[in-house]
């Protein structure tokens, strides 16, 4: 369901955006849109549940993220990629500039050094990519500039040789706050972007996904169901939209990482390396809002719909090193 078609075909075809129009399309789109409000209502009366284990991990975000970026950057420039197997670094100025750029990104990150400058490097290359590739296909890849951006406003953490030197601080309450909020914002996206480019906007590339033209990925059929391919697509479709605005909106960010872990685990069993090394920084977001929804301070700012504005009220507030309740910001 959440496989990314380009990443898999040699051939693309034409859009057909009036499969996007068609009633029972809309009528899922809408349903989507309800459901996120219903979510949202329902977390007002059981926001989730506080995991003590799981909140002591805050202070290690950055570190997990800044892992599933680097090593994302690592494994895609070592197949010949710039940030997803679809688009291809060329022998030229520009694929050599690009790949530049990603190799330097990933060693920072992975070392923990100048993290900040190497997530301003990746925030760049999103432009640079788009004079190359077009604005689609890096759009696609919006998900890296959100844990770019969470980086460059939380930090680059624990178990980083910034951290180390002393160079760098805690992050406070309020940057982790706003890193969350521009992650979750990129993360989803990315999944609404794709969703409406591959499925929605393109059923035919998408039927060489149901049709077995690639791999016959139409679950709802070999369970017996009487779902074919075009519905298939359609409702595939609308579930990842779904999933997309769920990230974004934040409310009950442990249920939606349950939910959508399933069928973005279950795409490896298909695709393999080339869909884990992809779809990297997507688990580095839900484990970043695993870790926050299980903490009684930071879910309440996972579900913010604005980026949240405000000053520490004393001192250098955060997450204590024994990895507690963060203390609150002003308004």
């Amino acid at each position: 369901m959440f496989a990314h078609e380009l990443w898999f075909v040699d051939r693309v075809p034409a859009k057909d955006w009036s499969f996007l129009w068609e009633g029972r399309t809309l009528v899922l789109l809408g349903l989507a849109l309800v459901l996120t409000v219903l979510v949202r209502l329902v977390a007002r009366i059981w926001p989730g549940v506080d995991v003590p284990l799981l909140a002591r991990l805050v202070p290690w975000m950055p570190f997990a993220v800044r892992m599933h970026l680097g090593v994302a950057l690592i494994g895609l420039l070592s197949g010949g990629y710039y940030l997803a197997p679809s688009m291809h670094l060329e022998q030229d100025v520009t694929g050599w500039l690009l790949g530049v750029i990603m190799a330097i990104a990933a060693i920072l990150l992975v070392v923990g050094w100048n993290v900040r400058i190497a997530a301003a490097l990746l925030v760049v290359a999103g432009p640079l990519g788009m004079l190359e590739y077009g604005f689609e296909p890096v759009l696609h890849r919006i998900d890296m500039l959100g844990l770019a951006m969470f980086l460059l406003i939380a930090g680059p953490g624990r178990w980083s040789a910034d951290h180390e030197l002393g160079r760098v601080r805690e992050p406070t309450t309020l940057q982790l706050a706003q890193a969350v909020w521009a992650l979750k914002l990129a993360v989803g996206t990315a999944l609404i972007a794709v969703a409406v480019s591959e499925k929605l906007a393109n059923p035919e590339l998408a039927r060489e996904f149901t049709g077995g033209g690639v791999i016959d990925l139409n679950v709802a059929e070999a369970i017996g169901l009487p779902v074919t391919d075009t519905e298939f697509i359609r409702i595939a479709g609308a579930i990842e939209v779904l999933f997309g605005l769920l990230v974004i909106s934040g409310a009950l960010p442990q249920l939606i990482v349950v939910a959508a872990g399933i069928p973005f685990n279950l795409t490896l069993y298909f695709f393999g390396t080339t869909e884990l090394i992809g779809h990297l920084p997507v688990y580095g977001a839900m484990l970043v809002l695993l870790v926050f929804g299980s903490d009684p301070v930071l879910r309440d700012h996972c579900a913010r719909l604005w980026p949240p504005l405000g000053r520490e009220p004393v001192g250098e507030a955060g997450v204590p090193p024994g990895g507690g309740r963060p203390a609150e910001f002003g308004p």
